[in-house]
């Protein structure tokens, strides 16, 4: 089972090492029971980036190097235990579609009705996996709502309608935004709340302007908005069977 994070500190660069190298379940720990690929995607003044490998980042001499030159707004990472596709960079998270970054946790079948689906978007799929195409998939919508939280409802809405799945989790961001989808509802979407350190160009543990902590499911459909932080963070939904966050006519 692969393994998601995401940190959206508004406008604010902030050191990332934390999350990345020394927390209790940091990408470096998890990346031991995630051996099969390790990626990080993130937003700071000069655009997007991404890094990723399809090797654990326990595995990596230089990881830990790397990660600690990070400052980031906006960040999401993954540690792969694949399930689809071969070990191999491009099908490694996160991936960066029309100015969005993506990553997954779950997995769908009929991918070639997917890709059916994803028309001239099916070029943006570099790899082998059903991630890409979902990110591709929420891409596509984004482009054509003009909203990419209404893009990653709309794409999840499709895969839950149209092809065998098993769970649409994802986490995508773009700079100074990140929204968050958990489907289905079998576990809580977790998320804290931490007080921005100036001084520091750090997130600390206190109540401030950071990321809303929220475990409970919104009544309706259109899920939850998030507070702002100088960007935004919305929560679509923990969603059940049928409840993929909010559905446009």
């Amino acid at each position: 089972m692969c393994r998601l994070f995401g940190m959206n500190a508004g406008v604010n660069e902030v050191h990332v090492t934390y999350w990345l190298l020394d927390a209790p379940d940091s990408l470096l720990v998890e990346s031991h029971r995630n051996p099969d690929g390790t990626g990080i995607g993130w937003f700071d003044s000069a655009g997007p980036h991404v890094a990723k490998q399809p090797r654990s980042a326990f595995d990596d001499p230089l990881f830990s190097q790397e990660a600690a030159a990070i400052d980031a707004c906006t960040l999401v990472t993954h540690v792969r235990a694949a399930t689809a596709g071969h070990d191999a960079l491009q099908n490694t998270h996160p991936f960066e579609v029309d100015g969005l970054i993506v990553a997954h946790n779950g997995g769908f079948g009929d991918l070639d009705a997917v890709d059916a689906e994803l028309g001239q978007w099916a070029a943006q799929v570099h790899g082998d996996t059903d991630s890409e195409r979902y990110a591709a998939l929420i891409a596509k919508y984004a482009h054509d709502l003009g909203d990419p939280g209404a893009g990653l409802a709309a794409a999840a809405n499709w895969l839950a309608d149209n092809v065998p799945m098993y769970s649409l989790n994802a986490v995508v961001i773009a700079k100074g935004n990140l929204w968050a989808l958990r489907y289905p509802d079998q576990r809580a979407l977790h998320m804290a709340k931490r007080r921005l350190d100036p001084a520091r160009r750090c997130l600390v543990r206190g109540v401030g302007h950071g990321l809303p902590h929220d475990r409970d499911r919104p009544s309706d459909r259109r899920g939850a908005r998030g507070q702002r932080a100088g960007g935004r963070l919305r929560r679509l939904a923990d969603a059940g069977p049928g409840r993929t966050g909010p559905r446009r006519a």
